[in-house]
């Protein structure tokens, strides 16, 4: 290995530290921990993956119909309004914000999207 290949890695590691530091990486960890240890909730983000996987195979073999939409929405509704997940989905995006951040310093000298198109080859 080179040691630019070593230095971009020992960045990397570096970088993955600060972000780990960060008042949003911070504040998501807490709230996903509160989340998992909530046993109601546990429950609920069960049962609305069970209600949405049946709409989705409902909807595959063309039998889904408006109000099993309105039902799986609302399960979504009701499970998001819970404060512990509510508190969660908002460090999430404060984090994902801040990833963006950082996603757009790295992307900017290279002239490419870092996080998004840097691996591929031939885009159309």
């Amino acid at each position: 290995m080179s040691v630019q290949t070593d230095r971009l890695e020992e960045l990397g590691q570096e970088l993955g530290e600060a972000i780990a530091e960060t008042d949003e990486y911070e504040a998501f960890e807490e709230a996903k921990a509160a989340v998992e240890a909530d046993d109601e909730i546990q429950e609920k983000i069960s049962a609305f993956h069970d209600l949405r996987d049946q709409f989705m195979h409902a909807r595959q073999t063309g039998n889904a119909t408006e109000e099993d939409l309105r039902e799986v929405q609302s399960a979504q509704e009701e499970l998001h309004a819970k404060p512990k997940m509510a508190e969660f989905l908002d460090a999430q995006e404060e984090l994902q914000d801040r990833l963006e951040a950082v996603n757009e310093a790295i992307s900017d000298p290279l002239a490419v999207d870092f996080g998004g198109e840097a691996g591929g080859c031939c885009h159309d």
